[in-house]
């Protein structure tokens, strides 16, 4: 394996091939991406539909991995994960231009890729009835969920999110990146923290199941989806990204660059 200090190393080669990257093929890379966790996040919807408390929180958590183990494996560019480039201009090997290109093109990307997914498994009627009834219920807690509540828990996830990024690039071959993004994941979706690509896809998903299946539901609109669904957990999102790379950026980085100079 990779020892961490390595993994800091490998990033800063990786964070300067993402800001130096064509914008299409990166807008490309997030749609991609924005579809994997929206797959993701329709298998769990599916998986976790007629149970209800912990035990459906668990078995949603045991699926839903599926969606960044895709995004590792197969290569895309998820806004969560990409939130540790603070680490990489930190150390004056990326530009904030670079950087701030590349998380609004991703953001976008994953955006589209997560709504087109929706469209499609509410459009195809995918969902079962109870599946459906899951989605909108869910995407409605989302939407009423405290403003901060929603970035306490958005900062939380992308802790363990971005831990699971930067944890599977330890690994030299592909299960065992599989093995160690899983846990992480899973912990995250069984504690309801809360994920804002994912949210692009509960949020559009719940929006369209509601005339197609015929179902209603409180504070359920596009407002509350963009302030409390999406906007909350992004900047948590950002924020937790942001304490995971400054600390690695200042154990292995920042130390590495002073004995260096």
């Amino acid at each position: 394996m990779n020892l961490p200090v390595e993994i800091a190393a490998n990033y800063i080669n990786l964070a300067k091939a993402k800001t130096a990257q064509v914008w299409w093929k990166t807008l490309i890379l997030a749609a991609l991406a924005g579809a994997f966790i929206a797959l993701g996040a329709a298998v769990a919807t599916v998986a976790g539909s007629g149970f209800t408390g912990a035990q459906a929180s668990l078995i949603k958590a045991a699926v839903f991995p599926l969606g960044l183990i895709l995004v590792v494996i197969c290569g895309a560019e998820l806004f969560t994960g990409n939130c540790l480039l603070i680490a990489p201009l930190l150390q004056r090997e990326v530009k904030v231009k670079g950087v701030l290109k590349n998380l609004g093109l991703v953001y976008l990307g994953n955006l589209l890729g997560a709504v087109l997914i929706a469209l499609l498994v509410v459009g195809g009627k995918a969902y079962t009835d109870a599946a459906a009834l899951s989605a909108v219920s869910a995407a409605a807690a989302k939407c009423n969920l405290n403003f901060g509540y929603g970035v306490l828990r958005g900062i939380l996830c992308n802790i363990l999110v971005c831990l699971a990024v930067w944890g599977a690039m330890a690994s030299k071959n592909a299960v065992g990146k599989i093995l160690f993004v899983y846990m992480p994941v899973f912990a995250f979706v069984a504690c309801g923290f809360e994920h804002s690509v994912a949210n692009m896809f509960y949020l559009s998903a719940g929006l369209l199941a509601q005339p197609v299946y015929g179902l209603t539901a409180d504070g359920l609109n596009i407002g509350y989806s963009l302030l409390n669904g999406l906007l909350a957990p992004t900047i948590g999102n950002i924020i937790g990204g942001a304490l995971i790379g400054i600390a690695y950026w200042a154990v292995y980085l920042k130390v590495k660059k002073q004995q260096e100079g």
